[in-house]
């Protein structure tokens, strides 16, 4: 971890920062209050399919590139139909608990430990508009929150990875990529970015051939492992000194 030498951290939004299954599946309750668990679960998995889905397509180059909220409205549609709900004001109410969802309990706590030493990007699939409406909602802290769609492209195109360095206009290896999936770490190493696995209910985990810089059950553990890090911060401080 020593070796590390980081000067801006670069966190997942969607899984990682706040759990998306659980603001969906309050989006689909509100659709249908008759819903028990065992009926909102198929749902769940229809919606979060059919993103995967068109993301992969837009990724292969099968469609052209639309933002997660056109996506999000398409799965709406197919949820309320699958559902049996033919209310456009219901449909749109669910596309937009997309950008409802609950930080996890250490979310803020261990954002605002960080951005004490870091600067703290966010990096999102979620479009310019869902993202503003994630983080408000949510009271997520950042120093700037960057979306996919100035790259047009989904992650893990690199492209996407591309805008946290250049809006941070450092060189990858400066840059510590935190998220929950294991896929999106290996995008970002692909662009020469460093990583951190952190572990989620909800998420990809690693394989055995992953090979993360490091490894924390939460925010709160990675800022304890931050703590080990040469930080900007730290550095200004041995300057003075």
């Amino acid at each position: 971890m020593g070796e590390l030498d980081i000067d801006a951290l670069v966190f997942d939004v969607l899984g990682t920062l706040v759990d998306e299954p659980a603001g969906l599946r309050a989006g689909i309750r509100a659709l249908d209050p008759s819903l028990d668990g065992a009926g909102t679960e198929p749902l769940l998995l229809l919606w979060q399919q059919h993103i995967e889905r068109e993301q992969r397509r837009v990724l292969d180059g099968d469609r052209p590139y639309l933002t997660s909220d056109a996506l999000d409205r398409e799965a709406a549609r197919l949820v309320a139909e699958t559902a049996g709900v033919d209310d456009p004001a219901a449909v749109a109410a669910l596309a937009l608990s997309a950008r409802r969802l609950p930080p996890w309990p250490d979310t803020l706590a261990g954002l605002a430990r960080l951005a004490e030493r870091f600067p703290i990007l966010g990096l999102s699939n979620a479009s310019r508009t869902a993202l503003l409406g994630l983080n408000a909602h949510a009271g997520l802290r950042w120093h700037q929150a960057l979306s996919a769609e100035d790259a047009r492209a989904y992650k893990p195109d690199p492209e996407v990875y591309r805008l946290a360095v250049t809006v941070s206009g450092l060189p990858p290896e400066r840059l510590l990529m935190v998220a929950a999936h294991a896929w999106d770490l290996r995008g970002a190493q692909r662009l020469g970015l460093r990583t951190a696995y952190v572990a989620r209910p909800v998420g990809d985990p690693p394989t055995a051939s992953d090979r993360f810089d490091l490894y924390a059950d939460g925010l709160a553990g990675l800022a304890g492992l931050a703590d080990q890090l040469d930080t900007p911060h730290s550095r200004k401080r041995s300057a003075r000194g």
